[in-house]
């Protein structure tokens, strides 16, 4: 089964185990490692048997995936941030060129349910965007990610948490992203694969050493400190099942009016 998953450290970590037959599965996995706004896109014809999909995403696939239980990404205090070259307010921010990591992932659809009157946005790759903002070529950049750890680092300061504006107003986990089965699998294989994912993060869970190669493998500009942190940050119970507070959450985020478009 063709599997896309991120090059992030949390994937690589969680997924490792499946994707190199170390926990039992009636199917082989043949991994293809995206951006998850490249993800995002090949969804929309379905392209892979499993992939990771923001939740974002959700509702310009459609009905072609099925949400798994197993290997979601949300938490708190993992939520997106907004962050500039100087301090400013989100209104502010939403006034100036913001940089965003795609426009279907949950990054920006909670960006848009927060400040609905975005003036002026460019889609850059994640990885991409602290450096445009500390360059000037843009003034405010939405970051995702291992960024969220290393935006100082960049002499750049934190303008708006959008995670903690979601679980303010909702009182819910942030809904990042999910392990999503092609809608048109039988209900044993997408049964199977769910069980099988659970039991690969339980797998990286209960021996972490056994995929510190192949995260590392993928992760080469980012160093052991922020690889651990970005896993354990983004990386726990719900990965294991998403709970049904997750449910809950990102019933609520794809259910919520999309605003409108930014401005031209």
């Amino acid at each position: 089964m063709t599997f896309g998953y991120s090059p992030c450290p949390n994937d690589t970590f969680a997924f490792h185990a499946l994707t190199h037959g170390l926990v039992d599965a009636p199917f082989r996995i043949e991994p293809v490692l995206l951006d998850i706004e490249e993800l995002n896109r090949r969804a929309r014809t379905g392209e892979f048997d499993l992939t990771k999909l923001s939740v974002g995403a959700f509702a310009t696939v459609g009905d072609r995936y099925r949400l798994l239980r197993s290997g979601a990404a949300l938490g708190h205090g993992v939520g997106p941030l907004v962050v500039a070259r100087t301090a400013m307010s989100l209104d502010e921010a939403t006034r100036v060129r913001l940089a965003i990591p795609g426009r279907e992932t949950t990054a920006y659809r909670l960006l848009r349910l927060a400040a609905p009157t975005l003036a002026d946005v460019v889609a850059l790759r994640y990885d991409r965007i602290l450096r445009a903002v500390a360059s000037g070529e843009v003034d405010a950049g939405l970051i995702i990610h291992e960024s969220r750890f290393t935006y100082a680092e960049h002499g750049l300061v934190q303008v708006a948490d959008l995670g903690a504006w979601w679980e303010a107003e909702t009182g819910l986990p942030v809904p990042l992203a999910g392990i999503c089965a092609r809608a048109d699998l039988d209900a044993g294989t997408i049964a199977s694969a769910e069980r099988a994912i659970r039991a690969s993060v339980q797998h990286a869970f209960t021996h972490p050493n056994d995929s510190r190669a192949y995260v590392r493998a993928h992760s080469q500009e980012m160093s052991d400190e922020v690889c651990d942190a970005h896993i354990r940050l983004y990386v726990n119970q719900h990965s294991l099942d998403i709970g049904e507070d997750g449910l809950q959450a990102v019933a609520r985020l794809v259910a919520t009016g999309t605003p409108p478009s930014p401005t031209p």
